[in-house]
């Protein structure tokens, strides 16, 4: 019985660690989106899609999120684990979050480029950070850092934060061939997004030498 209860109790410490990741990356991006130099990778397809048909951005980070783990099942075939299906609960909780956390940045005022640099220089630790806290809890990565763990496990060379550079890239540039053949014209990707996109797979790898050691006393 106290096995069992610890058990639990662990899987609840993890949970905590992973939906505190989620906000924590939500945050990240809405800040990044206020900074308006350009959206996180991640989230740029789905804010460039939400542009381009009027839709709220949860919804196109669930449809998005959804082709990412389809791609993982074709990359894994037998090895897929189909415990990462639950991806679905919390890319929807994370759609959820980054609509909120949408509500709540909206005020921020941004008046120079000065600010809206330290505005993006925060919202790149904070989604590392959220990145690092949710991969560490160690349940089932969101579907883009699945996809990376997918090609990971592939690859004999190439460790998580390598890959994680390399996919962020690929994905900029869809969302910047999306955001020219739907509106004409560059939206969501800047200096912002590059940024972003080659520094956040190196802070997770910082981060992780950090917290790993820390989380694994507590869970």
């Amino acid at each position: 019985m106290n096995k069992m209860n610890e058990t639990n109790g662990n899987v609840g410490k993890q949970i905590i660690l992973y939906v505190v990741g989620l906000w924590f990356l939500a945050l990240g991006v809405s800040l990044s989106i206020k900074a308006d130099l350009g959206v996180s990778p991640v989230n740029s397809i789905p804010y460039i899609l939400s542009q381009i048909f009027s839709i709220r951005m949860g919804t196109c980070i669930f449809i998005v999120f959804g082709f990412y783990m389809l791609l993982q099942i074709l990359i894994l075939r037998k090895e897929y684990e189909w415990k990462n299906l639950l991806q679905i609960i919390f890319s929807t909780i994370f759609g959820y979050f980054v609509d909120i956390t949408n509500v709540i940045t909206k005020e921020i005022a941004v008046e120079s480029y000065v600010s809206q640099l330290l505005l993006l220089i925060i919202s790149i630790l904070l989604i590392a950070f959220g990145i690092t806290l949710y991969i560490e809890a160690n349940l089932v990565p969101m579907p883009m850092e699945g996809l990376v763990i997918a090609i990971s496990k592939k690859s004999k060379k190439l460790k998580f934060p390598q890959i994680k550079t390399i996919c962020d890239s690929v994905v900029v540039l869809f969302g910047l061939i999306f955001s020219l053949f739907g509106t004409g014209q560059v939206i969501g990707i800047r200096e912002g997004t590059v940024l972003t996109a080659i520094s956040v797979g190196k802070l997770v790898g910082v981060f992780q030498r950090i917290i790993k050691p820390r989380v694994a006393k507590k869970l």
